[in-house]
């Protein structure tokens, strides 16, 4: 089954914001359109994105802003300016922030789907350079390239984070692996609420490998977390 990919997009124009969601939609993708630029960054860090969609002239804050924010706390998340800003200037700003593409209006849609699926395939070929290792969690796998859980025959899907997160649980089982390690890799800053958002994803992390003999996952206060292999009577 082919990938279904999920899209950040920051538009504020309602017209045009409509007819690009729908467009992207009809073409397979998954869309969360945020109108509203000062909310951008924090309904960005509530779900896993594979890539972002910005506009640039946003009201009380601008497309670079939320890119910065972006890259500084997820940088393996491709960007993508949909703009009407042309100036040169306005193209070095963009680049300049980590974006992988900076497209102005009026442009082909049909290029524009082109461009999203090179950037998408070449992100997800550089994912799997980096890891291509298959885990054994006792009698359940994890494989972090597909990022797929499978036990018996139960298999879960994880989310970017889920599997990024399980990866690090993975390489230090039996070991402590530090609530902060895990936050700077994963969610790029500690802080409140990321520690929030994390406890969430190991509830969840928890509820896929429930069934499996010998396997837990546990808080050790005060540290991190430890992913504890035993071997089952």
């Amino acid at each position: 089954m082919a990938q279904t990919y999920r899209i950040f997009m920051v538009e504020d124009d309602r017209n045009f914001g409509t007819v690009m969601k729908a467009y992207l939609e009809i073409n397979g993708f998954l869309v969360d359109w945020i109108k509203d630029g000062l909310q951008a960054y924090k309904r960005f860090t509530e779900n896993d994105y594979d890539i972002c969609i910005l506009d640039v002239m946003l009201p009380n804050t601008d497309g670079f802003s939320i890119a910065r924010e972006i890259k500084e706390n997820s940088p393996e998340t491709p960007i993508i300016f949909l703009t009407a800003k042309v100036m040169k200037e306005d193209v070095i700003e963009g680049y300049s922030t980590g974006a992988d593409d900076y497209i102005t209006k009026p442009f082909d849609s049909e290029i524009l789907i082109c461009k999203l699926n090179a950037i998408l395939n070449r992100h997800m070929r550089d994912q799997e350079v980096e890891t291509k290792e298959e885990y054994k969690i006792n009698e359940a796998s994890f494989n972090p390239v597909l990022r797929v859980v499978q036990y018996k025959n139960d298999e879960y899907k994880l989310s970017p984070k889920e599997a990024n997160l399980l990866l690090l649980l993975c390489q230090s089982e039996n070991k402590v692996l530090p609530r902060e390690t895990a936050l700077k890799q994963v969610w790029g800053e500690t802080g409140y609420f990321t520690t929030r958002s994390m406890d969430v994803y190991i509830t969840k992390l928890r509820k896929y490998l429930r069934d499996v003999p010998g396997v837990e996952i546990i808080n050790i206060h005060g540290s991190g977390y430890q992913l504890r292999t035993t071997n089952p009577v």
